[in-house]
């Protein structure tokens, strides 16, 4: 993992962090998020910044969160302290996409307008549901797949000739309310600072679920693995191998077991 960059200023802080590899062409940087602003505010300022940095036409995607919450071209810009051309040229796709800098002063922006008037965002944003995640951490050093699922006592069911990979970070997950709670940029959350990672995913019946919602997204775990199955759907399993995921069971231990294994690493 590499560390690419990081803005703060006042009360609004967003960090990047990107990972090179060359076998995940369709990898995008994964995304960490974090507003000190109140907690709503900050709700919304996330949600906003991260469909706006994952998607294929930032600058549409900002003109539609503009025209969401009814806010006029001309006073997001001179809350911005643009003009309002240049704010134009980057909804419209006339300017290069908006690097950061640009980002981090309109989602601002865009905020403290709607707080401080319709406060529409309120609707526009439903609040997420953070009890899908049991747990979540980033170890101090790399751990390699095969002493993790060693520690779990789980067996490979498929990537054995990848348990040599480094993992640097974990997520606990209730897998029921993952797949129906957690949507769009909520659901890339679950990768904390790195997509180098492993995935435990618990209350799992045949493991279909969770391999299908991984496979829409654009980020993937290297591991993953399974809290509750004896065995594996066989569309589970080449789900896996078809995103080069190392896949496995958990063995007897408990949701609390694994999720203090995995603190203490």
């Amino acid at each position: 993992m590499r560390f690419d960059r990081s803005i703060s200023g006042g009360s609004f802080r967003l960090e990047f962090y990107r990972q090179s590899d060359p076998t995940r062409r369709n990898l995008k940087s994964t995304l960490v998020v974090g507003f000190h602003m109140s907690a709503d505010s900050g709700d919304f300022a996330s949600h906003i910044a991260g469909d706006v940095v994952i998607s294929e036409n930032p600058g549409d995607t900002m003109r539609k969160w503009r025209e969401r919450i009814a806010v006029k071209q001309a006073v997001l810009a001179r809350e911005m302290g643009l003009s309002p051309s240049v704010l134009s040229d980057y909804e419209s796709g006339r300017r290069a996409s908006p690097g950061v800098g640009f980002i981090k002063k309109y989602v601002y922006a865009l905020v403290k307008l709607d707080q401080n008037h319709h406060k529409l965002l309120q609707r526009e944003v439903e609040p997420q549901d953070k009890s899908a995640i049991l747990s979540i951490g980033e170890f101090s050093e790399p751990v390699s797949a095969k002493k993790l699922l060693g520690l779990m006592e789980g067996t490979v069911v498929t990537g054995e000739d990848r348990l040599d990979t480094e993992i640097y970070g974990y997520t606990v997950l209730d897998s029921i309310k993952t797949i129906y709670a957690l949507s769009g940029f909520d659901f890339y959350k679950i990768y904390g600072a790195t997509t180098e990672r492993l995935l435990v995913f618990t209350k799992v019946g045949l493991g279909r679920s969770p391999m299908v919602a991984i496979r829409v997204v654009h980020l993937k775990p290297r591991m993953v693995v399974l809290h509750g199955p004896k065995e594996i759907d066989q569309v589970g399993k080449a789900l896996a191998e078809k995103e080069r995921i190392i896949l496995s069971l958990a063995g007897q231990k408990s949701e609390s077991e694994i999720i203090k294994i995995l603190s203490s690493v």
